[in-house]
């Protein structure tokens, strides 16, 4: 005997605030609480709780005595085109992955600081591990350096203020003023290498790339071993970013 499957336990205040919302927005320049009251099928004083609650939360905001959507109302697609962004980003990283033979990383300079937005790694070609914050380590790693590379001096300067160099390797250069150098003597978008400055036994890469207005790098990293792998990988790396790079076209 077949079970009647049970219906679905309904919240009435949300169903009554979302249909509320959808009133709102058939109304592009706004409407009264009384408009929307009428719209939704409400009663007016259940319409005026619910408006101050929407209003209060920030999904709607009043103007001139009419009600019209509020800034958390745009974050909800905010919200969903960086999850978006995230799975394209992991989906070209994971292409790269596979045909370098490395793991891969894509990075972005907001703000004033490093971030990594993803890290595509697998067994046999694991990413690096943290062990020291990659953001307030960027002289050290090939992401930093490639990121500080396409600042102008007084961004280099305003980062390195912030994040004085550090001694993470013997091979870590601390010295500043060889490190503006250095990073001011890069070949505009030629990858960034990096042997063993941020971790002993890894060797990394770092492309350039702008997507928008927005300074952002896609890397590698390869053990050691394979350092000789560590300049041809590069090269691939920074031929493949331009047919992978619709899929990193996300808001930042």
């Amino acid at each position: 005997m077949a079970t009647e499957k049970a219906a679905p336990t309904l919240i009435g205040s949300v169903q009554r605030a979302l249909r509320l919302l959808e009133a709102v927005g058939a109304h592009r320049t706004g409407a009264t609480a009384k408009q929307l009251a009428r719209q939704a099928g409400l009663p007016l004083g259940t319409t005026y709780h619910l408006l101050r609650t929407l209003t209060h939360e920030g999904y709607l905001q009043r103007v001139d005595g009419a009600y019209v959507y509020g800034e958390a109302v745009g974050e909800l697609g905010r919200h969903r085109e960086v999850r978006e962004g995230r799975a394209a980003i992991a989906a070209a990283l994971a292409l790269l992955r596979d045909e370098l033979g490395a793991a891969t990383y894509f990075a972005t300079y907001r703000d004033g600081e490093l971030d990594v937005v993803e890290v595509c790694g697998a067994p046999g070609m694991e990413a690096v591990e943290e062990w020291a914050d990659f953001r307030a380590t960027g002289h050290a790693h090939a992401i930093g350096q490639c990121l500080l590379g396409q600042l102008d001096r007084e961004g280099r300067l305003d980062y390195l203020s912030r994040h004085r160099p550090q001694s993470l390797t013997r091979r870590t250069v601390t010295d500043q003023n060889v490190l503006l150098r250095r990073l001011e003597g890069r070949q505009h978008g030629r990858p960034v290498l990096e042997h063993q400055e941020y971790m002993p036994g890894v060797v990394c890469a770092a492309v350039p790339i702008v997507i928008g207005t927005a300074v952002c790098t896609v890397a590698l990293s390869l053990p050691v071993a394979q350092a000789h792998r560590l300049p041809a990988a590069a090269d691939r790396l920074a031929a493949r970013v331009g047919s992978v790079l619709e899929r990193l076209r996300f808001s930042i």
